[in-house]
C-alpha cells in the first residue's frame, strides 16, 4: 500500500494555459488569497503558446511553477500519469488537470476580431466596461447587435439587458462585422449579410457555438459528455481519477463549465477537491488555513 504524498511532494500538472489554468496556478500558490498558506508541492504548465504573455510571466517566477511554453500536451497515459507533449516530452503527475478550452464551431465571421464576444461567462466583464464607456460617450441606451442562437447567446444577452443594452439578437450567421468609425470606445457598430442586409447599432456582440478541445482527454479514454466536453461532476473530477478538467473544455451537467462558472470559481473548486482528495483533510488545513 503507498503511502498518502505530502503536500510538499505533490507534483500537479495542468494541460492548458489560458484563464482557468492561470487561475487555478494563482490558487494554488496561494496569490489569489494571501490568507491561506500557499502549496508547496510543485506546479508545471504545459502552454501550447510559443510567446510569453506577461500574466504567464508572474507565474513562471513563483517558486513552486513551472511554465513549459509551446509544449501542448497531446496523450496522456493514465496509468503510467504520464503526459507526452507534441514534442515528445514526458511529464509525470500526481494530479493532472485538464484546461485546454474551446474552439469555434465554425469558421470565423470576416472582421470577427472587431467585435465584443461572448465565449464564457467571464466576458461579462469585458463587455459590462465597453457599454460602461459606450454609454457616457453616446449619453443614452446604447443598441446592441447580438449574434448567436445557443446557450452563450442567451447569457449574452442577459449580460447585455442588465447593463442597459438593448439587444437586437440575429441567429442568422452574418458575412462580415462592420468596424466603427475612428474614436469609438467600440471597434465595431454593425454586421453585413449575405444578401447585402445589413443591421447596425453602437456596438457587435458575437456569441457563436464553442466546441470543447477533448482530443486530449479521449486519449486517456475520458468520458465525453453529449455536448463534448470533458465530463465532469460538481467537484471538476473526470471519469479517471487523478484527472480533473477546469474551464471551457469541461462539461457539466449538460452546459460547457465556461457558461457555468467564472475562471476563478473552476480554479476554487478543483483546487480543494484536488488537495482534498489527494492530502486529507488533516494535511489540507494548513493549506486552507
Amino acid at each position: 500500500m503507498s503511502a498518502t504524498p505530502s503536500a510538499a511532494s505533490l507534483h500537479i500538472v495542468i494541460a492548458g494555459a489560458g484563464p482557468a489554468a492561470q487561475a487555478l496556478v494563482r490558487r494554488l500558490a496561494g496569490t489569489a488569497d494571501t490568507r491561506r498558506r500557499p502549496f508547496t508541492g510543485t506546479i508545471t504548465v504545459l502552454s501550447n503558446r510559443d510567446d510569453c504573455p506577461e500574466a504567464l510571466l508572474e507565474l513562471a517566477e513563483l517558486p513552486q511553477v513551472s511554465v513549459r511554453f509551446g509544449q501542448a500536451a497531446s496523450f496522456i497515459d493514465p496509468h503510467a500519469k504520464v503526459v507526452t507533449t507534441v514534442d515528445g516530452m514526458d511529464f509525470s503527475y500526481d494530479q493532472l488537470v485538464i484546461a485546454t478550452g474551446s474552439a469555434p464551431a465554425l469558421p470565423p465571421v470576416a472582421g470577427a476580431e472587431a467585435s465584443l464576444s461572448y465565449s464564457t461567462i467571464d466576458d461579462a466583464a469585458t463587455i459590462g466596461e465597453a457599454v460602461h464607456d459606450l454609454t457616457r460617450i453616446v449619453g443614452r441606451r446604447p443598441l446592441g447587435i447580438l449574434v448567436g442562437n445557443g446557450p452563450a447567446a442567451g447569457q449574452a444577452e442577459a449580460v447585455l439587458r442588465a447593463r442597459g443594452v438593448r439587444p437586437v439578437r440575429t441567429t442568422l450567421r452574418p458575412a462580415a462585422v462592420v468596424r466603427s468609425i475612428a474614436g469609438s470606445p467600440v471597434p465595431a457598430t454593425g454586421i453585413v449579410f449575405e444578401d447585402g442586409s445589413s443591421m447596425n447599432g453602437d456596438l457587435v456582440v458575437l456569441a457563436e457555438e464553442r466546441t470543447a478541445r477533448n482530443d486530449l482527454a479521449e486519449s486517456a479514454g475520458l468520458l465525453i459528455a453529449s455536448d463534448g466536453g470533458i465530463a465532469v461532476g460538481r467537484d471538476l473530477a473526470t471519469s479517471v481519477p487523478g484527472i480533473w478538467a477546469i474551464g471551457d473544455a469541461a462539461s457539466c451537467d449538460g452546459l460547457r463549465l465556461g457558461l457555468l462558472l467564472s475562471a476563478e470559481s473552476s480554479a476554487m473548486l478543483c483546487a480543494s477537491g484536488m488537495l482534498l482528495g489527494v492530502l486529507g483533510s488533516d494535511q489540507l488545513a494548513p493549506l486552507a488555513a
